[in-house]
């Protein structure tokens, strides 16, 4: 039996039909009849299991993969690797497949994490957001990963400007740089505030941003209530 097999037997026997029906309601980009229904910690457990298989490359270069949670598992293997430049290369192959939020925002990468790494990083999260926006899941995951690694100690005010300038119909691109705004917001307020203030986003994006701001407990009272001002 191959990896991809076994893995397919993994999930079927982690198969939950409530939480097939719960969850297919949650990611309406992704063809019902391709969810198995397999909960977050059990996919996590079943990366694990498989991430240091000699094999693992066969199920990661089986693309596309039959399974949503085929997705949500190769999407967690990637967290796990170590290598960065491995993980990248593999990143990038296996993105223009993501067809989800869900599997997208999940692929969180621990080696992105490391100091030695983040000159790199910067590099390929700028590569991803210059993709054309009609790669909607490479560009909502470079603009999660600067928002993950980049709004801390290594922020730089720029970062602002390279979100702001994306622009898209699409929702699920659109929510992710409301939440970048929302969460820089949070935590480089000063420098945050004059996007919203002068109105640099579209409307939609913009009076998303201040929702998800006003939701956050990151932000003062005192704050959500001015942001509540500009609204528009």
């Amino acid at each position: 039996m191959s990896i991809v097999n076994e893995i397919q037997k993994a999930l079927l026997a982690k198969q939950d039909l409530k939480f097939k029906a719960f969850h297919s309601k949650l990611i309406p980009t992704t063809d019902a009849k391709t969810i198995i229904g397999v909960r977050t910690p059990d996919l996590r457990a079943i990366a694990k299991t498989f991430a240091n298989r000699a094999d693992v490359e066969t199920f990661l270069t089986a693309l596309p993969h039959k399974y949503y949670d085929e997705n949500q598992v190769h999407a967690f293997i990637l967290s796990l690797m170590k290598d960065y430049d491995d993980c990248v290369a593999h990143v990038d192959a296996f993105l223009p497949f993501v067809d989800n939020w869900a599997t997208c925002d999940q692929m969180r990468p621990k080696t992105f994490a490391k100091a030695a790494n983040r000159a790199r990083l910067l590099k390929n999260v700028e590569r991803w957001m210059k993709t054309p926006v009609t790669e909607v899941y490479t560009v909502r995951f470079g603009i999660e990963t600067l928002m993950s690694f980049f709004l801390d100690d290594d922020f730089d005010p720029k970062f602002l400007k390279w979100v702001s300038k994306i622009r898209s119909g699409e929702y699920y691109l659109n929510m992710m740089v409301a939440w970048f705004f929302a969460t820089a917001l949070a935590k480089q307020y000063e420098a945050t505030l004059p996007f919203i203030e002068n109105r640099v986003l579209d409307v939609w994006t913009h009076n998303k941003t201040i929702q998800k701001a006003v939701e956050s407990y990151r932000i003062t009272d005192e704050q959500k209530a001015y942001l509540k001002t500009l609204k528009l």
